[in-house]
């Protein structure tokens, strides 16, 4: 299906940018385009302008700091996790983005765009819940930070709100983190998947089966632990074509056992 005519902006400036959205209600950002342009396509969305990204170097790139805690632009492309040297500082990163899709994807999608779209089924959101990433929101009316706990609101829904921008990703050190999925093929989307960190106390985080990831804080790694934690959280996965609510249930204990264990035993 062809789209609608709408108007287009590729802003030089994050400011350019804000004014932009901030002037116009009906205005969308537009990251790499995977999910935006399909979801028009469909008439799932119709926003009146979109407001290009490509063209903002600000929202680029991998930075380290001498205690190892990364600054990631939301333009930076899944590919640049994948083969960025200061991204193998933790290395869950690259390694999950490697698992998204196909090569013409990961060339073109960027880790804003999936965080963004909060899709569910997205390999990031729970990633960034276990490993604590911060994340900086811009409006014209300044700065603020919000930790990956209070980012995600909903099913397509952040933090991030009309007239704003995301501009900035934090990871903290650490390296010992594990990602399990089972997804639709080689390189599709999840069906259900387990983050997990234990840099310090042990997180988990579920994907898959609720309109945000799912955070537990089990007591330790042991199996035991966790599949009590998953029971605990009073989880009612949804069903659809690909799995039951009750298979998809079982599929997260299984993961998040899996991610933990995996977690643990890493250097």
């Amino acid at each position: 299906m062809l789209l609608r005519e709408v108007e287009y902006a590729k802003p030089t400036s994050v400011a350019q940018a804000l004014a932009i959205l901030s002037e116009n209600d009906g205005a969308r950002a537009l990251a790499g385009g995977q999910t935006m342009i399909n979801v028009m396509k469909a008439r799932a969305a119709s926003p009146d302008a979109l407001v290009d990204l490509a063209a903002l170097e600000g929202l680029k790139g991998i930075e380290l700091a001498g205690d190892g805690t990364l600054s990631i632009g939301p333009m930076t492309t899944y590919t640049d996790l994948v083969v960025s040297a200061e991204a193998k500082a933790r290395p869950i990163l690259g390694e999950v983005c490697a698992q998204i899709a196909d090569v013409q994807v990961r060339n073109r999608g960027t880790i804003g765009g999936n965080l963004c779209s909060n899709d569910p089924t997205n390999h990031l959101p729970p990633l960034m819940v276990s490993i604590g990433a911060q994340m900086t929101i811009a409006g014209q009316g300044g700065e603020r930070v919000v930790t990956a706990d209070e980012f995600f609101l909903g099913v397509y829904l952040t933090a991030v709100g009309p007239g704003e921008l995301l501009t900035k990703i934090t990871i903290p050190a650490g390296k010992r983190d594990a990602f399990a999925a089972v997804t639709l093929g080689v390189d599709g989307t999840c069906i259900a998947s387990a983050a997990a960190s234990v840099n310090g106390s042990l997180r988990i985080a579920l994907g898959c089966v609720d309109a945000t990831p799912v955070l537990l804080q089990p007591a330790s790694a042991d199996e035991g632990a966790v599949r009590e934690a998953v029971r605990a959280a009073g989880i009612d996965p949804p069903a659809d074509v690909h799995a039951s609510s009750e298979y998809r249930m079982h599929l997260v204990e299984v993961l998040a056992v899996r991610a933990a264990r995996q977690a643990s035993e890493r250097n």
